[in-house]
């Protein structure tokens, strides 16, 4: 039977984080101050076979090279959404004359999210104005899923709070833990459960259609950490 929820592996996680800092630093690229090296570890030891990032042009290319190594040791697929065709051709030489070939996909996030399915490992730029369309719209695995927002300085515990919430109320799913990590320019992280009894709206209509209400979620805020949770009553 297989797992149905992520299970951590710290072999695989540390082959990848090494594997990271070698690619980087053999292709003499700036190392996002360890961006690249965290989230390969992180979506290798996931076992994530879903991998998704956006990037657009002019944007730095370590943490999609992280994420490409990480796809290898898990044997799964690693998919960059870009806006425009210019940021599809840059995207695909510099991964390209780094030996790495990720799938492509170009459009607006509506479009691209709609085909993506079963996504366990999600990395979106903060500095893109649609990350959080993206991260509203992302099809998250039954299995659970990570999501993360880089270079994320500039938004608020608060602000990320209420990105979080929206993946919860759209899939029904359980904020297991969030932080913010002062990697690189920043980073927030979430960790998602796996679904439950089906998740998303056809959960909360099978429950009205049966006369129950779906459960209520109750945000609490660890005052030291800062991190967010979210509790079903």
């Amino acid at each position: 039977m297989k797992d149905m929820k992520l299970i951590w592996s710290p072999e695989r996680a540390t082959n990848s984080y090494i594997d990271t800092v070698q690619s980087v630093t053999t292709n003499n690229l700036s190392n996002e101050s360890g961006v690249a090296e965290l989230v390969s570890a992180m979506a290798a030891g996931w076992n994530a076979q879903m991998i998704v990032e956006t990037w657009s042009r002019g944007g730095a290319i370590p943490t999609s090279i992280g994420l490409s190594i990480a796809s290898r040791h898990t044997y799964g697929r690693h998919v960059c959404i870009v806006p425009d065709e210019r940021s599809r051709s840059e995207y695909a030489k510099s991964m390209g004359d780094a030996g790495m070939s990720p799938e492509i996909m170009v459009g607006e996030p509506e479009e691209v999210m709609e085909g993506i399915i079963g996504i366990d490992f999600l990395v979106v730029d903060s500095r893109r104005k649609d990350f959080a369309r993206v991260l509203r719209l992302a099809k998250l695995s039954s299995k659970g899923a990570v999501l993360i927002c880089k270079n994320a300085n500039f938004i608020s515990k608060m602000d990320s709070g209420f990105i979080w919430r929206s993946v919860v109320a759209r899939g029904l799913r359980r904020l297991v833990r969030s932080v913010f990590l002062p990697v690189g320019k920043g980073i927030h992280m979430a960790h998602f459960s796996a679904a439950g009894g089906g998740g998303g709206e056809n959960t909360v209509s099978a429950m009205k259609h049966k006369g129950r209400t779906p459960n209520r979620w109750i945000k609490h805020v660890d005052q030291r950490s800062g991190d967010v949770h979210f509790i079903r009553k």
